[in-house]
């Protein structure tokens, strides 16, 4: 059974990082005609991007493209530190539903001026410790900025009988945008644990964000974003300018 940490419901006020993972489903890897993934590509947000429903998502007057992308969400319940695969589910304490906003605009290498794309995103993700480094741009400016990850309330593992079987749903102003089940992840939840883990320590309260199906698009102020997965959760953010 899923240890549940003491404090797992305010993991938005107590958690230390968040950890994302990119290109993780396979429609999106298929849609985009890339190379499967050999290892999950993970990325670090602030805590400090967190919104829940009620604050509006502020889009960053330095940004010209931002795109939504809904996520599952998994809370870590206990620390951990080079987990097996299977232990991993152990140290989950439970979930939320999420968005990852990412300032595609941001991600853009000066050198040859190619933007992050449909097209060309699997170029930078597997360069961009080198690439976006030496570029000056870091994937911190363009996944972590104010309000870039909004979330749901706590959901506790024990009311998720499969992490691996919800449905992800998202809408702009209506229009259904991201279609996806979590069935379609590449990298499973204790794939994702025991790989970071090797790394870092996950600690109690810490949020991996575990991708997000295709569909992933630019958005604007004055747009209504809605996501949902599966009975478990749903939201909706107002978008405003800077």
């Amino acid at each position: 059974m899923a240890s549940r940490g003491k404090d797992a419901a305010n993991f938005l006020t107590d958690g230390k990082k968040i950890v994302g993972v990119a290109l993780n489903y396979m429609d999106v890897v298929k849609a985009r005609n890339v190379p499967v993934p050999t290892e999950p590509l993970v990325f670090l947000k602030p805590t400090s991007s967190y919104i829940q429903e009620g604050q509006p998502i502020v889009l960053p007057k330095v940004f010209t493209k931002v795109a939504y992308e809904v996520e599952l969400g998994v809370v870590i319940g206990k620390s951990c530190k080079n987990v097996s695969k299977a232990d991993a589910m152990s140290y989950v304490a439970g979930y939320c539903l999420a968005l990852d906003l990412t300032a595609q605009c941001n991600l853009v290498r000066n050198k040859d001026r190619f933007f992050l794309s449909s097209t060309y995103i699997y170029k930078i993700l597997c360069t961009f410790q080198g690439a976006a480094r030496a570029a000056g741009h870091p994937w911190t400016l363009g996944k972590g900025f104010d309000t870039s990850t909004p979330v749901s309330k706590f959901i506790p593992a024990d009311l998720v009988n499969d992490p691996h079987s919800l449905s992800l749903w998202l809408t702009v102003n209506g229009e259904v945008k991201q279609k996806g089940c979590t069935a379609d992840l590449i990298f499973k939840v204790p794939d994702i644990i025991s790989y970071v883990s090797k790394f870092m320590t996950l600690e109690p309260n810490d949020l991996i964000l575990t991708g997000t199906p295709n569909g992933s698009d630019a958005f604007k102020a004055g747009d209504v974003i809605e996501c949902g997965m599966a009975e478990l959760a749903k939201f909706k953010f107002q978008v405003c300018g800077e």
